[in-house]
């Protein structure tokens, strides 16, 4: 088994709670409630600067060409479609600027950041795919249900669409990939580490979506 598969397997109980949780049955369906939504997408807009800047960090801290280059093309992705999202899914909600800029911050997103900018400020290329690697696979898995039709509602239909798809798929490929590769060699106590922050990383996303519906 991989060290990703293994840690996936290990915080399965809240993975799991996270993929199959109310806020992905509602939007499947096209219906989080707007203040939930609203919540959601400013709560989330707010590690936004954290997270280009933590892709930032795979980009200098990566050991080789090859994987440099698809950070990079990757970080443009995210600073192109998704950002452009966030400014027209805020807009159709109606929120005003201060919300957009400053809003007061939940706890589960102040651990967000706090642990992107731990992540990004060790320099270390494992500690940043981890938490990188989380993000990214935990919201593929629950933006991909073969057997279901996204709904007609434009905004959540638009974020499961940035979620998934076949070229979202060998994007966390790559990082399942690159995270396997790169913690092969790490000596116990590296392995403890980043372990701990997968665990933390997985625990955050389901608080996120508790702390939509507070």
């Amino acid at each position: 088994m991989t060290f990703s598969a293994e840690l996936r397997e290990l915080t399965g109980t809240t993975w799991n709670a996270a993929v199959g949780h109310r806020f992905v049955n509602e939007i499947w369906r096209g219906e989080v409630e707007p203040a939930v939504l609203t919540t959601y997408l400013v709560q989330d807009h707010q590690f936004f600067d954290a997270f280009v800047a933590l892709m930032g960090a795979t980009v200098a801290t990566a050991d080789r060409l090859e994987p440099r280059i698809v950070h990079a093309r990757q970080l443009g992705l995210v600073a192109g479609p998704e950002n452009d999202f966030f400014a027209r899914a805020l807009d159709a909600l109606d929120v005003p600027l201060a919300d957009r800029t400053d809003p007061p911050l939940l706890p589960p997103t102040l651990g967000f950041v706090e642990l992107m900018d731990t992540a990004r400020r060790s320099s270390d290329y494992a500690s940043c795919l981890t938490v990188l690697l989380v993000a990214e696979w935990l919201y593929l898995e629950w933006a991909t249900r073969p057997d279901a039709t996204a709904p007609d509602e434009p905004l959540q239909r638009e974020w499961i669409e940035l979620h998934r798809g076949s070229a979202f798929e060998t994007w966390v490929q790559f990082l399942r990939a690159e995270f396997d590769r790169v913690t092969a060699g790490l000596e116990p106590a590296d392995r403890e580490r980043v372990q701990e922050l997968f665990a933390r990383a997985v625990d955050l996303e389901l608080a996120f979506f508790d702390a939509a519906y507070t």
